[in-house]
């Protein structure tokens, strides 16, 4: 269940209210040249529409290992213990799994595929920004074939060694089976490490590893060699280096989503996959830049003079191009409303 949030970190592209409609009118302004659209990888995702009404607010999305084409997705909060399998080719749900053998989902905002075939799902929100002293992540195994069944699921309590926090996302380490968490904060969110193993017989305590911004979700890539995460704001790719994230990462070419909140990488890492809350929302494939000189599939160098944490605007798809001081000042605009929206967020039923 969701509170008002706390506003988000002040954006660097921020407008005040009055200037957002002439910063629409400005972005909308056609440039002269119509920018190309960028071509994707004929192998790689497209994207998806969510076909299935009862999914509203899909807060997490992972890749399945064992069905190609398939994502995993659930809903926010309000929905029960139902886990959808769901087919990118259609973007309709070919499985809706129950999950029995836990207690009754809090606020669950994350899923992952672990390297054991398992499905991770993390009821790890708390939108009381800190009040309740534990939180769960269940597991249960990739089925076999994909129809609606029921499953059982092993149930995981989870603390902070620092005290309660508000997460949205969990990743589990694609090579060592470790699962991580990311804390929410507008202020000055962190990293959280789980123990070697969980386990269910006690508390799996979490201790803090790394500062991170404004986080929504988050994924390892593949090879696990690499950890992006992403925020209402931004999307940043990190090199993962001795269990750490590494730098200030690289900027990632995000689509602007309004209430954005899950990404995933591709089974082949070669394409992220943004998905974002409401029925019928879209899923946004972003192929994953080469680095300069680099292996395909590395993430590419960050524009000069790009603020750090802040995502590129969308780009069109032909017919007429942003200018880029338009491009920012829409930005700023949609930025504005986005915080707006944020504290209208449903109080509790």
């Amino acid at each position: 269940m969701r509170l008002p949030l706390p506003s988000p970190p002040p954006s660097p592209f921020a407008l005040p209210a009055a200037g957002v409609a002439a910063a629409v009118v400005l972005a909308l302004a056609p440039s002269g040249a119509a920018a190309a659209p960028t071509p994707t990888p004929a192998a790689a995702p497209t994207g998806f529409t969510l076909a299935d009404p009862r999914i509203k607010e899909s807060s997490g999305l992972a890749a399945s290992r064992s069905h190609p084409g398939v994502y995993w997705t659930h809903n926010d909060s309000d929905d029960g213990p139902y886990v959808y399998a769901v087919d990118s080719a259609t973007g309709r749900t070919v499985a809706r799994l129950t999950l029995t053998g836990i207690g009754r989902p809090r606020d669950v905002e994350a899923i992952s595929v672990g390297p054991d075939g398992k499905v991770y799902v993390g009821d790890v929100g708390d939108n009381r920004n800190g009040t309740w002293d534990h939180v769960w992540i269940y597991r249960f195994p990739e089925p076999k074939q994909l129809a609606d069944a029921t499953v059982e699921a092993e149930q995981f309590t989870v603390q902070y060694a620092d005290g309660p926090r508000n997460a949205e996302a969990l990743m589990v380490h694609p090579v060592t089976g470790r699962v991580y968490i990311a804390s929410k904060s507008e202020d000055k969110g962190g990293l959280y490490e789980g123990p070697e193993r969980l386990t269910g017989s006690g508390t799996n305590v979490f201790r803090r590893v790394a500062d991170v911004p404004w986080v929504t979700d988050g994924a390892f890539s593949p090879d696990g060699n690499r950890l992006t995460l992403r925020g209402y704001f931004f999307a940043r790719t990190f090199p993962w280096k001795d269990g750490r994230p590494e730098g200030e990462g690289e900027r990632v070419d995000a689509p602007w989503q309004g209430q954005a909140e899950s990404v995933t990488y591709s089974p082949d890492g070669s394409t992220l996959l943004f998905g974002a809350e409401g029925e019928g929302s879209r899923v946004v494939a972003v192929p994953v830049k080469p680095a300069a000189g680099g292996p395909a599939g590395s993430p590419g160098p960050t524009a000069p003079g790009t603020p750090p944490g802040a995502a590129a605007a969308p780009q069109p798809q032909g017919g007429g191009g942003l200018t880029k001081g338009a491009a920012v000042l829409l930005l700023g605009g949609l930025g504005v409303l986005a915080a707006k929206r944020l504290l209208r967020r449903r109080p509790p039923s």
